[in-house]
């Protein structure tokens, strides 16, 4: 089993994601705390738990657990396989929903959590990523299902989901993928740290060390056609303390020709985004994001793209709200903020609001007048400018008095 994990602000957007997968039938309960299945009623118990601890910013967890396609368990097993991860991982008293998903070639399920307690406890977030690995592994012994292999352990990450449906439609391995081929090939007949650079470099790939002042090194990464890869993104084995076992390095002698190739990568990526402005373009950037439990293989759902479609799901659900409030003839408040927010709609007036007065704010005055109600930031008057510096003036000459 892998699983992806997802911490939030709001609840509200994941279980729009997963009802609207239910009412598309691609999707099912199957099993939940809360005592119905609309949206309403979950949110309204939500809050009643969320008021014990306010302050929290993200108190939402979302996890989806996939299993092998081969592995293809009964709803019942799938039940007991999530009540086992909840409870594993410290969410033994807290609400929860599981659905499972027919929308991929394997078998999965998301799991939808309140970090906060029943009694106001907050489950920890803290190494939550390994910690769930560690639980995976013991499920799948506990379960007699296929054991994945320690992401700690595997020496390549695996091709993802996302990147074998890209493979499928550009018939092209990914980025990825050509790194690995590419960098394990310089491994061959024991590679001075300068010959390493120069094969990588001649093949497209920039090299940037983590070097101190002293030339000690701690890390590495990979730049290749427009995108940034740690050693870790690619696997245990392009990290710098197994590159440098495989490789000649001494730290004295290198440390020139290792500065040398970090100036040269620095150029290069600044000469890429000086292009991409003057072209329009965006640089492609690998995130430096958390690694998710499993060993990422063929069942692995990327957390981005779980993310991209809670986000879908959750603008659709306003887009639907929108539509409603157009036919019955009432206007839409947006849920932002009115003061300063984009989106805000300024004409649209709150009832009960007053406007704030400018008196207490030093210069108030002067922005009452250049940026009352009814003006324009660009219709600012030049006079009132300086009717104020003018009254500033002859305030301080009668304090000097």
């Amino acid at each position: 089993m892998t699983a992806d994990q997802v911490k939030g602000k709001g609840f509200r957007g994941a279980l729009n994601y997963n009802l609207e997968k239910v009412n598309k039938g691609v999707a099912k309960w199957l099993d939940t705390s809360f005592a119905q299945h609309d949206e309403r009623t979950i949110m309204d118990e939500v809050k009643m738990i969320r008021v014990l601890r306010p302050n929290l910013a993200k108190y939402f967890y979302h996890t989806s657990v996939n299993f092998p396609p081969h592995e293809n368990l009964k709803d019942e097993q799938m039940v007991t396989i999530a009540k086992d991860y909840l409870e594993a991982m410290g969410f033994d008293q807290h609400q929860y929903a599981i659905f499972r998903h027919f929308d991929a070639d394997h078998p999965h399920i998301h799991i939808l959590v309140n970090r906060i307690g029943y009694d106001g406890s907050v489950v920890s977030d803290s190494q939550d990523y390994k910690r769930s690995e560690t639980v995976l592994r013991r499920l799948e012994k506990q379960h007699g299902l296929k054991e994945v292999i320690s992401s700690r352990m595997a020496q390549e990450r695996a091709m993802t989901k996302n990147e074998l449906e890209m493979m499928k439609r550009t018939d092209e391995p990914s980025i990825k993928m050509k790194l690995q081929v590419i960098i394990k090939s310089t491994f061959n007949q024991k590679p001075t740290v300068e010959q390493f650079i120069n094969r990588l470099e001649s093949q497209g790939i920039n090299v940037l060390f983590n070097q101190a002042s002293t030339g000690f090194v701690s890390g590495i990464s990979y730049g290749y056609d427009g995108m940034q890869f740690k050693g870790s993104h690619l696997g245990n084995a392009y990290k710098w303390q197994a590159v440098k076992n495989v490789i000649s390095y001494e730290q004295e002698r290198d440390r020139t020709a290792i500065h040398q190739a970090n100036v040269r990568t620095r150029t290069n990526q600044t000469e890429r985004i000086g292009q991409s402005a003057l072209t329009g373009t965006s640089e492609r950037v690998m995130a430096d994001t958390k690694v998710t439990a499993g060993n990422r293989n063929d069942v692995q759902q990327g957390t981005g793209k779980l993310q991209d479609q809670i986000g879908k799901a959750n603008r659709n659900n306003s887009a639907a709200a929108q539509s409603v409030g157009e036919h019955s003839g009432q206007p839409i408040i947006s849920n932002k903020k009115y003061s300063g927010e984009r989106g805000a709609d300024p004409s649209i007036q709150q009832p009960g609001r007053q406007q704030m007065g400018n008196s207490a704010i030093p210069g108030g005055d002067l922005i009452g007048d250049l940026l009352g109600v009814n003006n324009d930031a660009g219709n600012m008057d030049q006079n009132a400018v300086n009717q104020f510096k003018r009254n500033r003036k002859k305030k301080r000459g009668q304090r000097l008095r």
